[in-house]
């Protein structure tokens, strides 16, 4: 989280820094409301465009950004804030722009008087081109800003299906394209040759981009592969479908912990799920995957043996590394499946560490619980078996009174975030340090 809460800012500090750079002058002739007015207009919707021209470059999933972000999760979340981060700043400059307006139309803000229209002497083709534009430009700004609210808003409340979600967020690349018209146009034209429009033509072209790649679903088409489903067997006990996959083109590998965007039907889109076997250069791959939803709840009756399937990856930096003799893991609920895959691993290729898995689960399923044992047991790790009804609620404290040498461990948690939330605040509290405790963010919406 640290590294997405410095990302954002970054951006914030760097599109702000370049503006105070080209427009510092301004400040010293901005002696009234209108003349501050029109600065923060400027300032506002630059900061705007900015983070969501990042968004949009981070839509495409850049693999040269996993390992600096810690992993497409971390990575997706930075996606999330920016579009937040862009709505925050429409929002306030669409209020610069009207709020005095309305104020003045209330009698609470004396009206200005507007100066002379100032001319542009010897004007190119171009600058007369934008001017003739600023009319259309202003006016799709406007519009695209009320459909990115309700666009963003649909992808932030959970409760909207995932599968009108997938189809409707694809349009905000649409709009994206829109609001970068909008800022081409209205940018004074004299600072297109100022550090910062040199620096808003990189963010838009890449922008630009990202958006024409989304439209067209070119998103990381080069890591897509097609398989058919080649088993299917179904927990009811957990509510989770094993779903077994053989690929039909060649799958590049994963490693342990991993995930992939998986389509099981087009109209649905892709969804992403860790990835619970190990790779055995076999061309097979296994998803462990929990009822959540109208979708998720009728797998087993709308998955067949057969049908072609979709897998794009993989992703992730939830590895296993570190460099500590002893590891800890946490799997809370369907949270146990990089887990599952790790322990496949280490069955032929043991790395020496002690290892001590806790499997969290709210209800048990025997069948279930008898395969990770094997697994367990196979692999050498020490597994430990808690229950809610049973066992109480498992927390930090517990665990480093089963575990002695917890304070030589690297933790790694996958389930509900909150859990990993309240166990990390715990172990940093009793002395280990941060970087060691790793936690993949179980929503990626």
């Amino acid at each position: 989280m640290k590294n997405i809460k410095l990302s954002l800012f970054f951006v914030l500090f760097v599109i702000s820094a370049f503006w105070i750079v080209t427009d510092w002058n301004a400040f010293n002739q901005t002696n009234n409301f209108r003349a501050w007015r029109d600065l923060l207009i400027q300032y506002s919707g630059l900061l705007g465009i900015g983070v969501m021209s990042v968004g949009m470059v981070l839509a495409l999933r850049p693999s040269w950004l996993e390992s600096t972000l810690g992993g497409l999760d971390k990575m997706y979340r930075l996606h999330k804030w920016m579009g937040i981060a862009g709505l925050t700043l429409a929002i306030t400059h669409w209020l610069i722009i009207k709020g005095p307006k309305w104020l003045t139309n209330l009698g609470l803000l004396e009206r200005q008087p507007k100066g002379p229209k100032s001319k542009i002497p010897d004007p190119d083709l171009l600058q007369q081109f934008f001017s003739g534009q600023r009319g259309l430009a202003k006016d799709l700004g406007e519009w695209s800003f009320y459909a990115a609210i309700i666009l963003i808003v649909i992808a932030l409340v959970k409760w909207f299906p995932y599968r009108y979600f997938f189809k409707t967020h694809r349009l905000l690349a649409l709009v994206y394209l829109l609001l970068a018209w909008h800022s081409v146009v209205l940018l004074n034209y004299s600072d297109w040759k100022s550090p910062v429009g040199l620096m808003l033509a990189v963010l838009l072209a890449s922008g630009v981009y990202g958006a024409v790649m989304v439209l067209f679903r070119k998103v990381a088409i080069h890591r897509q592969r097609i398989g058919e489903v080649a088993s299917i067997r179904s927990f009811d006990a957990l509510k989770t479908t094993e779903i077994n996959i053989q690929f039909r083109d060649r799958w590049p590998g994963h490693r342990s912990g991993q995930f992939a965007f998986l389509t099981l039907h087009e109209q649905e889109g892709a969804h992403p799920f860790t990835i619970a076997s190990a790779w055995a250069n076999d061309g097979k791959i296994t998803f462990i995957i929990k009822a959540l939803g109208d979708y998720t709840r009728n797998l087993s009756k709308s998955v067949h043996i057969g049908d072609v399937v979709k897998v794009e990856g993989p992703y992730g930096q939830f590895t296993f590394r570190g460099n500590q003799p002893r590891q800890i893991w946490v799997g809370a609920g369907i949270g146990i499946t990089p887990f599952i895959s790790r322990l496949q691993h280490l069955q032929s290729n043991p790395d020496g560490k002690q290892i001590d898995l806790f499997y969290v689960t709210s209800m048990l399923d025997d069948q279930a619980v008898k395969l990770i044992e094997n697994e367990a047991q196979v692999a050498g790790v020490t597994l430990h078996v808690i229950t809610s009804q049973r066992d109480g609620r498992l927390d930090a404290n517990r665990i480093m009174e089963l575990v002695a040498q917890w304070n030589q461990a690297d933790v790694w948690f996958c389930g509900p975030s909150e859990f990993g939330r309240s166990l990390r605040l715990d172990f940093n509290a009793a002395g280990l340090p941060a970087n060691r405790f790793h936690q993949e963010l179980f929503e990626m919406r």
